[in-house]
Parts: C-alpha cells; sequence; structure tokens
C-alpha cells in the first residue's frame, strides 16, 4: 500500500454549494485532511432536501471534517486564523466582498500564513466585472452554452452544474502545480490560485468559439458548427421496439461499415454513403435507416448483436439505474458511505489503485462535529476552548439540526 500522495497535507474549505466543495473532495480523494468550515446556519446543501442534506452533501462532503465558525465575530476569525497557521492551502468560493467583509481575503490570509497555498473560486477572475456574482447558470449564459441549449425555445441552463465542477477541477490543478513548486524559492503570486466560474465557461467553451471565427475566416461571415450529433447522421439515440432508447456512437466510416454490417443493411458498401460528407448530404434517408434498423429489435439483442461487431452504444439509462451496471461495481468504481444510519454507493475519485491505495473516508460531518476536536490539535487548552465555545463565534454540534422532514405516512 503506498503513501496517498496528499498524506499529511491540511486544506481548509470555506465553500458551499458545489465549486469549493467539489474541489477538496478531490483533495481528500487524493489524502489531504479536508477541514470544512461552515457558518451557523451551515453549508445551503445541507437543508436542500426536505431541510436536510441532499445528494450533493452526502457525495462530496464525506471524508471531510467540519468546523462551525461565525467570522462575523472576531473568536469566529481568531479561531480561522489559528487553524490557516497551520495548514497548506485555503480553498473558498466567496464572493470578493464577502471575502474582504469575513477577513478571509488573499492579503488577510497571506498575513496569517505566508506559505499558505491560496485558492479562490469566484464568479469573474480579474477584469471590470471581478466583483460581479456569477453562478453556474450565469457562466452558461455569458459564454454562449444555454442560448444553444433551448427548451421550448426558451435559452436553458444545462441541468448538471458542470461549470461548477470544472472549475473545481481546475482549482485542484492550480493547488497541484503550487505543491509541486519548489516551496523554498516559490513566491506570494506561486502560492495564489485563482479560478473564475466565467473563464471556466469560456476555456470549456474554447472549441466553439474557435470554430466560429474558423468560419469568418472561410466563409466571411460567422456560423456556428452544428451539433455534434446532428451533424452526423446515425449518431445519437435511437427508440428500439421494447421502447428503450439506445445511443449510437456514428463517428467515422468505419463505424458506418460496422453498423450496416451488424444490422445486415444493404448500404454498407453503397457508394451514396459511402462518406460522412455523403451521408451528410443524405441526412434524412440515412436517418430513417439507422432508426427504422433500431426499431426492429429490443434493446438487449441489438446491443449485443451491435458490440460483437464492434459498434459503439449504450443504453440511456434513467438515474435510478445507473448503479445496476456491472461495470459500476468493478474494485474501485463505488464507495460505501454510511451517513445517518443509511449506506449510500458514491463513485469514487476516478484513479488507478483506487480499491488498494487505502485512502479511507469518514461519513459526512454534522456541523460542528468536530470543532472541539479541531480546536485540541492545534494545542489550546479546556479553558480557551470553552471560552471560544461560549462567545457563539466558534460552535459545536446541535444534535437534531438539519433534520429530514418525514417522508413516509405513518399506518
Amino acid at each position: 500500500m503506498s503513501t496517498p500522495p496528499l498524506a499529511g497535507r491540511r486544506v481548509i474549505e470555506l465553500g458551499s454549494m458545489l465549486a469549493a466543495p467539489f474541489a477538496t473532495h478531490i483533495l481528500s480523494q487524493l489524502g489531504a485532511e479536508v477541514i470544512k468550515i461552515e457558518p451557523p446556519i451551515g453549508d445551503p446543501t445541507r437543508a436542500l432536501v426536505r431541510g436536510g442534506p441532499s445528494g450533493t452533501f452526502i457525495a462530496y462532503s464525506h471524508g471531510k471534517k467540519s468546523m462551525c465558525l461565525d467570522l462575523s465575530r472576531p473568536e469566529g476569525r481568531e479561531a480561522l486564523y489559528q487553524l490557516l497557521m497551520n495548514s497548506d492551502a485555503l480553498v473558498h468560493n466567496l464572493a470578493p466582498k464577502a471575502a474582504r467583509k469575513l477577513g478571509v481575503s488573499r492579503v488577510d490570509c497571506e498575513r496569517v500564513n505566508p506559505k499558505l497555498i491560496y485558492c479562490h473560486i469566484r464568479g469573474y477572475a480579474a477584469g471590470p466585472q471581478a466583483d460581479d456574482l456569477a453562478s453556474n447558470p450565469v457562466a452558461e449564459a455569458s459564454t454562449g452554452v444555454m442560448e444553444a441549449n433551448r427548451v421550448n425555445g426558451r435559452p436553458s441552463r444545462l441541468g448538471p452544474s458542470y461549470h461548477d465542477q470544472f472549475a473545481g477541477a481546475y482549482a485542484v490543478i492550480g493547488i497541484l502545480a503550487s505543491l509541486l513548486r519548489d516551496q523554498q524559492t516559490a513566491t506570494a503570486e506561486d502560492r495564489h490560485v485563482e479560478v473564475g466560474l466565467y473563464e471556466t465557461g469560456l476555456h470549456v467553451a474554447s472549441r466553439d468559439l474557435v470554430a466560429v471565427q474558423l468560419k469568418q475566416h472561410l466563409l466571411g461571415r460567422p456560423e456556428r458548427e452544428p451539433h455534434g450529433e446532428f451533424a452526423m447522421p446515425g449518431y445519437g439515440a435511437y427508440l428500439t421496439r421494447d421502447e428503450r432508447w439506445l445511443y449510437l456512437l456514428m463517428l467515422t466510416d468505419g463505424h458506418w461499415a460496422k453498423f450496416c454490417e451488424a444490422m445486415r443493411l444493404p448500404y454498407g458498401g453503397d457508394p451514396r454513403y459511402a462518406t460522412l460528407k455523403m451521408r451528410k448530404k443524405a441526412r434524412e434517408q440515412v436517418e430513417d435507416m439507422v432508426r427504422n434498423a433500431i426499431a426492429a429489435h429490443d434493446l438487449d439483442a441489438v446491443q449485443a448483436t451491435l458490440k460483437s461487431h464492434g459498434v459503439g452504444c449504450t443504453e440511456v439509462l434513467p438515474l435510478e439505474r445507473v448503479l445496476e451496471a456491472e461495470q459500476a461495481h468493478q474494485p474501485g468504481k463505488l464507495r460505501t458511505v454510511e451517513f445517518r444510519g443509511m449506506g449510500f454507493d458514491v463513485p469514487e475519485f476516478p484513479r488507478a489503485g483506487a480499491d488498494s491505495d487505502g485512502i479511507g473516508t469518514i461519513a459526512p460531518a454534522e456541523l460542528g462535529e468536530h470543532t472541539r476536536e479541531i480546536l485540541q490539535s492545534l494545542g489550546l487548552g479546556a479553558e480557551k476552548i470553552d471560552a471560544l465555545l461560549e462567545s457563539g463565534g466558534v460552535q459545536a454540534h446541535k444534535p437534531g439540526s438539519f433534520a429530514w422532514a418525514a417522508v413516509r405516512e405513518t399506518a
């Protein structure tokens, strides 16, 4: 069993919702000790489902310790600063104005610990909108994603908060890059990691943004590429005879030939459909061929046939069936997490050796569950700890907080 790459590193999270908690979740799964700092009202994800913790909280906050601090009080800040003096990194996604108000700006934290890696995930990085608020949907709206994703003609968010999670992953990359530097010569700038949701959105959309410019150069006018699955006939979801959806991977001429062979269609060698360019010109005919071929079979049978001929395909699964797949239950794919007497199969951060590297976890913590333990680890005496707890700036767990409302009627 090897030593986890971030073993012995302490990371402080001042995060809410998703971006910062997702980043520290990854760091935790790489072996770091993560301490989640929350205000007395808790991270909003603690109360998203019938007044209690949500799937977001359980999935991305297991493995972390919880400390409850009221940073509007001097005692809360004092406790945080004591903690930062004994930590390697701080990750937060507070709004810039809130960070300054609560005393956790970059300047504040560098004053406390000059060697601290300071990671700020914010709406916008440096620029005229640096203090503007942004969220995942705002990033989608401002970087071209939302305009192309319409529901009944209205621009709509994608659903999952991918930009938050991309930003969290980019933050991890920045922190790891900082840790790789020679710490004897590293500067304050080397320890500063800043990720904007807006800038994350730009980077994720760069392929499409460059493609528009390419058409401007070639055609003299901006013109967007069609969505991938609509640009390539046979690449998309098709309904089977037993009314299940099968998603086909039809990217190349080789894929098309294999599909025709598997489905015993006479078009594999037909020169009218030999190349992708030709199939695009005959889009409607090709789509009809594929649609009718799939509709003539039940999903399990056609999927087996296609896979035996090397055609990429998969069933379009509803969430409640995703973890039924044998692939999902191979070693290192899922971890059982216990929370309030319930067991959850939580997907692991994907890495080689996840089933044998010895990186453990703890149940998602109740708010302030580890407050006293963490204060003791800082070398504070019982009298000092009691004084901090009595001040209200530092709080321990209160039993019964964030309970779920009843979900079943009793007989």
